[in-house]
């Protein structure tokens, strides 16, 4: 018998250790050393980058992003700014009422509180307006080289579709991810994943049986895997 044709010895399911063991090594030959998408050159760019980025591509932000370091590129400066200037060159990045007001006012507060300085500490980052737990994750992770593991939309997709989480919500995705991997693993894991989604597991390009990782970890799959909206 044709042994492309042979069902009598389908292919197994790959256990959850074999799974994790697997999506590590691939995702570290395919992105050795993935760069950070967001174009930034110290803290405080970066997390005015990150904080851009909410419901907004990378790339838009990096478009957007010159024009405004033009106008202000650290605390002191765009502290001194208005809403109204602010708004009208992030405009394009969506959200540009909200955004504008929290990067005017974590400004003035990294002046007033931090001697101009983001600090290096998650809960310090997300009190500051418009910094939620991932923002304050991204800027952690790569800024300060502290370990996190931010989850956004994509990777939590991502999650599910390869059997590491059935969480309901980022948060427990997160918990789930950061059981599952080494801790030295973290920082760059979690753009690793973001590369690989956008170029072989986006929302549009797999349903769970098309992508490497996911007809790797799961061959017999029948059916369009059903993910959990965050």
């Amino acid at each position: 018998m044709n042994s492309d044709t042979d069902t009598t010895h389908p292919q197994k399911n790959l256990t959850k250790p074999e799974r994790v063991a697997f999506i590590l090594r691939r995702l570290n030959e395919l992105y050795p050393e993935p760069p950070i998408p967001l174009d930034h050159t110290d803290s405080y760019t970066l997390l005015v980058a990150v904080l851009l980025s909410a419901q907004c591509t990378d790339e838009r932000v990096n478009k957007v992003t010159p024009g405004l370091w033009k106008l202000a590129n650290n605390p002191f400066d765009m502290a001194k700014q208005s809403v109204e200037d602010i708004q009208a060159i992030i405009r394009p990045c969506g959200l540009s009422p909200q955004k504008s007001k929290a990067i005017l006012k974590l400004s003035q507060i990294l002046v007033e509180d931090y001697n101009d300085k983001v600090p290096g500490d998650m809960e310090k980052l997300e009190q500051l307006p418009g910094v939620g737990h991932k923002t304050a994750g991204v800027v952690m992770a790569q800024a300060f080289g502290v370990p996190a593991f931010p989850v956004d939309t994509h990777i939590h997709r991502l999650a599910q579709r390869w059997g590491l989480t059935n969480g309901k919500n980022v948060t427990q995705t997160e918990r789930d991810l950061k059981k599952l991997f080494p801790k030295e693993s973290w920082n760059k894991l979690h753009l690793q994943i973001i590369y690989y989604g956008r170029e072989f597991c986006s929302a549009r390009g797999c349903d769970g049986r098309v992508c490497e990782i996911c007809t790797t970890c799961y061959p017999n799959r029948k059916h369009p895997k059903k993910v959990l909206k965050p």
